[in-house]
C-alpha cells in the first residue's frame, strides 16, 4: 500500500507542480516556447485549456493565469479525495472541510518544495555555468522571492547569502506544514 501511496503522490506532485510553474512562468512573462515551458504545457494542457474556456472572462483576462491556478487547485482536491478513498482516512462520508484543508496543504507543500528545487538549481548553476540559458531562466524564476531578502541579508566576504536565507525560510514553511 505504501508503493501505491508513493506513486499517487508522485504523479499528483508532478502535475500540480507543473500547473503552478505554468502559472508562475506566465505571471513573470517567461516564454513558454523553450524548456521547461514546452514540458509544462505538455503536462497541463489537457486540463488548463478546458478550464480557460469555462472560466469567467474577467478571470481569463487578468494578469494571473487563473486556468493554471484552478488546474493546480483541482488536482490537489482530486488527490485529496483519491487518497482519502484509497487509504480509508474517513469512516463512511468524507468531510468536505477536511478534504479542502488537505488539498490546500498539498498545494502549499508543492509550491514550497518546487521553489526549493528552483533555488537549489539556481545556486548550483550559478557556480557551474553562470552565463548559460538555464542560469538566466532560473534567475528570472528565483529573483522575485530573493529580491526582498537581498535588502535584508548582508553580503559576507563577497558571498550573497540570500539564497541560503530563502532556503531556510522555505524549510521552516515546510516544517509548519508537517
Amino acid at each position: 500500500m505504501r508503493a501505491v501511496s508513493f506513486l499517487l503522490e508522485t504523479v499528483f506532485y508532478l502535475l500540480i507542480g507543473a500547473a503552478l510553474l505554468r502559472a508562475y512562468m506566465n505571471w513573470l512573462r517567461i516564454s513558454m516556447t523553450a524548456q521547461p515551458g514546452t514540458f509544462v504545457m505538455a503536462l497541463t494542457n489537457w486540463l488548463v485549456k478546458p478550464l480557460r474556456r469555462v472560466l469567467p472572462q474577467a478571470l481569463a483576462r487578468s494578469k494571473v493565469d487563473s486556468g493554471s491556478l484552478f488546474a493546480a487547485a483541482l488536482l490537489s482536491l482530486v488527490y485529496a479525495l483519491l487518497a482519502a478513498l484509497l487509504f480509508g482516512w474517513f469512516d463512511g462520508d468524507v468531510p468536505l472541510l477536511a478534504l479542502l484543508a488537505f488539498a490546500i496543504k498539498m498545494l502549499v507543500r508543492v509550491a514550497l518544495q518546487a521553489l526549493t528545487i528552483l533555488v537549489f538549481a539556481y545556486v548550483i548553476i550559478s557556480w557551474v555555468q553562470p552565463g548559460s540559458y538555464g542560469h538566466g531562466l532560473l534567475s528570472r524564476l528565483v529573483e522575485p522571492p530573493l529580491a526582498p531578502l537581498r535588502r535584508i541579508v548582508p553580503i559576507i566576504g563577497g558571498i550573497d547569502l540570500s539564497a541560503m536565507a530563502l532556503l531556510l525560510l522555505l524549510q521552516v514553511g515546510l516544517m509548519f506544514l508537517g
